[in-house]
């Protein structure tokens, strides 16, 4: 674990905000670890073990503090690691990799041994993944506890946990007290009844919600999602049900809160998992400004917004459909042909009694299986297009791991490209946005070409390619800035 003590007590002593998430104090004298942001009075530097996780400090035997909240820190640990390595496997167990497999099936989803994988979160995490599992779905419960009205019982089955009592025991072991009385101690309103499940999504100051409100909004596909008012609205399935969520800025602060209408709360934290991939909120944000700002064509668009992110998407295949409807298109026509997509082969939402805040959610997005047998032809698509998305469609239904994490951004690219109608930008575009990929690259767009113009000549694909060579391992980041930074969210083709 490195971890710099003399730096880690300076940010803890004037509790600067930027090392949120990015470390946490464990203070022998108190058995409690606390966020570099805890209002308390600052330790003594002798009383004060500085580690890299959540997990960490839990195994080294110490309990979360009830003042700072560590279950609201921002996830920056997603982003250590050699190879992006760390970061996978932590996506991937925030989805709930490990609640139904072990690390040795972990592992080969990644591309790494057991072995390895347990060696590179002893390193850089501190823990191994199964305590780390563990602790995700500790500290959940707890924000659970603290920021809704669900009862007890569902808050247990929502944050993974097999039983009510082995709920209550983790929580006892942990906190010192029953579930119940740290309930008591809440201080967040929890709002009406009936009004849906409301969670902070906390992240690292700054955050550009207006870029990525924009970004989102010029692409909203019409009866699925919707940007109005500051605050974006989706339709969701999972798991065979549906409903809605929506998202807006928490006012000053710089975390978001996201009001989630789902029938089953046992699906509340990969709903949550989504959402923090879709906005992006666990970026290291800091560390991919100083890098990019080096940069003389990025430095003006760095800047001007250091807080912009790139968004994910709900769902990779959406995503994917999407991404092919956009080809050789304008950002308006593409969102059109989206739309009669939706009206035309997605299934009417029905949440289950529960009402969307926005009557203009109509559906939920087609299934790979509902595309691959239906004739797209009839929404004014040219059948070579048509035919993509079919071929595509089909693939991910005989193989659904297909858009999920890949084993690097390499392995990404030629699994897409191997498809067809799926070229090198659409491969990208996917890449960067479905599969999260830091580094991913568009070379090709045009918008992103126009935008690194010098002298009024853009340069060719190949040209900004190396180019962008000094932009990693943020590339995706650099894109959204050429993007963002002309002042157009919609600019150039959305393949």
């Amino acid at each position: 674990m490195l971890v710099d003590r003399e730096a880690c007590y300076r940010a803890l002593r004037t509790r600067d905000a930027r090392f949120d998430g990015r470390f946490f104090t464990g203070v022998r004298s108190t058995g409690v670890y606390c966020r570099p942001v805890c209002p308390a009075r600052t330790p003594k530097l002798d009383n004060c073990v500085f580690l890299p996780s959540a997990a960490a400090a839990q195994r080294a035997g110490f309990r979360p503090c009830l003042r700072c909240r560590p279950e609201v820190s921002p996830d920056l640990v997603v982003w250590r690691g050699t190879l992006n390595t760390i970061s996978r496997a932590l996506r991937l167990i925030a989805d709930g990799a490990l609640d139904d497999a072990n690390v040795d099936q972990l592992a080969g989803r990644i591309g790494v041994g057991a072995r390895h994988l347990r060696r590179l979160f002893e390193r850089h995490v501190g823990a191994s993944p199964g305590a780390v599992a563990r602790t995700r779905r500790l500290l959940f419960a707890k924000r659970l506890l603290d920021e809704t009205a669900l009862p007890i019982t569902e808050v247990a089955y929502a944050s993974g946990f097999a039983s009510v009592r082995r709920f209550n025991d983790a929580v006892r072991r942990t906190y010192g007290r029953a579930p119940r009385d740290l309930r008591r101690l809440r201080r967040s309103d929890t709002g009406p009844p009936g009004t849906g499940v409301s969670l902070v999504l906390p992240c690292a100051p700054p955050y550009d919600w207006p870029g990525i409100a924009d970004f989102l909004g010029a692409r909203a596909i019409p009866g699925l999602e919707v940007v109005r008012h500051n605050v974006y609205r989706r339709t969701i399935a999972l798991a065979g049900k549906t409903g809605t969520v929506e998202v807006r800025p928490a006012g000053q602060a710089p975390h978001l809160v996201a009001t989630i209408r789902f029938p089953d709360v046992a699906l509340l934290a990969q709903i949550v998992g989504r959402l923090r991939r879709l906005f992006d909120v666990d970026a290291d944000i800091n560390g991919i400004v100083t890098h990019l700002r080096r940069d003389a064509r990025l430095a003006g668009c760095v800047r001007s917004r250091p807080g912009l992110r790139v968004p994910g998407c709900w769902d990779g295949f959406e995503l994917a459909i999407r991404a092919v409807l956009g080809q050789q298109v304008s950002v308006a026509a593409a969102t059109t042909l989206a739309g009669r997509l939706v009206a035309r082969y997605g299934t009417p939402l029905h949440a289950d009694g529960v009402s969307p805040e926005d009557p203009e959610l109509r559906f939920v997005f087609p299934t790979p299986a509902a595309l691959a047998a239906a004739d797209l032809t009839g929404i004014g698509l040219p059948r070579s297009r048509a035919a993509a998305i079919t071929a595509f469609s089909r693939a991910v239904t005989a193989e659904p791991a297909l858009l999920r994490e890949a084993q690097n951004l390499d392995h990404a690219i030629d699994r897409l490209s191997a498809l067809p109608g799926i070229g090198e930008w659409t491969a990208q575009y996917i890449a960067m946005r479905a599969l999260r990929e830091p580094d991913a690259f568009p070379a090709s767009d045009l918008g992103l070409r126009r935008a690194a113009a010098t002298n009024g000549q853009s340069p060719t694909a190949c040209q900004l390619r190396d180019v962008a060579e000094s932009w990693r391992p943020w590339r995706s980041y650099a894109a959204m800035h050429l993007w963002v930074g002309g002042g157009d969210p919609g600019r150039g083709a959305d393949r």
